[in-house]
């Protein structure tokens, strides 16, 4: 009678020799090592996902009260459970191959009288840039052209001011380049520093379609990167802007020397607005020489993976942008962002004053992966289209064997 022996598979590490064996890092932005100490490791994994993960994962809405120890249960979630739960929810409120192209230019650059540790634009640092006066309406109209031709539903328009106080001839500027870039079909987006009640209605009436306006990090570790403008008067700006009904575009900068409590912070404060963002930009940092974090070192490519998960999870509506410091990401890392959550990135000539990635070199990734830039009647109604679809989605029979959550997610 014939034997059948079955044979146990040899682990890869057996067959190294000891001198063959190496560790490698999971990698940094800039593919750069990155010391243990940089980014504290999330603690180890639990047998049971908390309950505020499961929550998140099984959303077919918004919700406005969570925790930050919930979100900071599902930030420190293992990271492939994390991405894999954050790819579940992102399908079930957006399409997962839609991603929105937008083109940010600078209308006004440098002279800003604020100490922003990383930024090139602040008059208070010596980085070589030279402050100009604002752009007249014609030019910033003609790039709006080009942006749309490139396949740019959004353009977004940034100038380097505190506030806007004193500043009627320039408002009225941008409203006439509000106008036009509305005229052309796409959504107008603006940054221009603080603004009061009355300056947002104004913008409003003009057709502006969203207002960024970064909290940067979290309220605690905030103090220690800007002092000229308080976290509270940013908070202020982004409800002018909200009770105007414009949409509020904000964020954060990661590698602002903040730990990993700070990531979670800024998403929780986001995440309890009485209405969550439209979008919620990831920006990286690009260090500039000259300004305070010139030398910073990069962030770790996990913790900008980990903090794109959480907000996907926590905000499951909202567009998030994958911003500053994508153009130093190989494609198979932007590729991962976009599965973990991100579906809106920057592309075109420039992104104020740092790299961007070139509409040529993003048309050749999304025909590669299969994603197509996002078309502006999918985003100008934004998160009510979204919450309907999960709504819909929610309710279809499910398929037998066609789960799309493993068991360790429906707990």
């Amino acid at each position: 009678m014939t034997q059948r022996v079955l044979l146990r598979p040899i682990g890869l590490s057996r067959l190294l020799a000891p001198t063959q064996r190496h560790c490698r890092p999971f990698s940094t932005v800039l593919d750069t090592p990155v010391h243990a100490t940089a980014q504290p490791a999330p603690p180890p994994p639990s047998s049971t996902p908390p309950a505020a993960f499961h929550d998140a994962v099984q959303a077919t809405a918004p919700r406005n009260n969570w925790t930050r120890d919930e979100v900071a249960d599902i930030y420190n979630t293992p990271l492939i459970e994390l991405t894999y739960a954050a790819a579940t929810v992102h399908r079930r409120f957006h399409s997962p191959a839609a991603i929105q192209m937008c083109t940010l230019m600078n209308i006004k650059t440098g002279g800003c009288s604020e100490d922003c540790s990383y930024c090139a634009q602040s008059s208070r640092y010596d980085t070589g840039l030279k402050a100009t006066k604002m752009v007249n309406v014609e030019s910033v109209l003609e790039a709006a052209r080009i942006a749309k031709a490139n396949g740019s539903s959004r353009f977004c328009m940034g100038a380097a001011w505190r506030d806007m106080r004193g500043r009627k001839t320039n408002l009225r500027n941008v409203k006439e380049m509000v106008k036009g870039v509305r005229a052309l079909g796409m959504e107008a987006c603006v940054t221009l520093g603080m603004i009061d009640a009355e300056q947002a209605k104004e913008l409003k009436t003009a057709g502006l379609t969203a207002y960024n306006h970064n909290l940067d990090t979290s309220r605690e570790h905030y103090p220690s990167v800007i002092t000229t403008r308080t976290y509270d008067e940013r908070l202020a700006t982004i409800k002018n802007v909200r009770d105007a009904g414009i949409n509020v575009c904000t964020g954060g900068i990661l590698g602002l020397g903040e730990k990993s409590k700070d990531h979670v912070g800024l998403i929780h404060t986001v995440a309890t607005l009485p209405s969550h963002p439209e979008s919620f930009p990831v920006n990286a940092l690009v260090p500039i020489k000259g300004t305070p974090l010139g030398e910073s070192q990069a962030i770790s490519f996990d913790a900008v993976l980990r903090t794109i998960a959480t907000a996907r999870l926590v905000l499951p509506a909202t567009i998030i942008r994958l911003a500053a410091g994508r153009h130093t990401m190989r494609e198979e890392k932007q590729m991962m962002c976009f599965m973990a959550g991100a579906n809106a990135v920057f592309t075109g000539e420039k992104m104020l004053t740092t790299a961007c990635n070139g509409w040529e070199e993003d048309k050749a990734m999304f025909d590669k992966w299969g994603l197509r830039p996002m078309e502006s009647h999918e985003t100008l109604q934004g998160q009510e289209e979204a919450v309907e679809k999960a709504e819909v989605d929610s309710s279809l029979p499910e398929a037998p064997g066609s789960g799309t959550q493993p068991a360790s997610l429906t707990v």
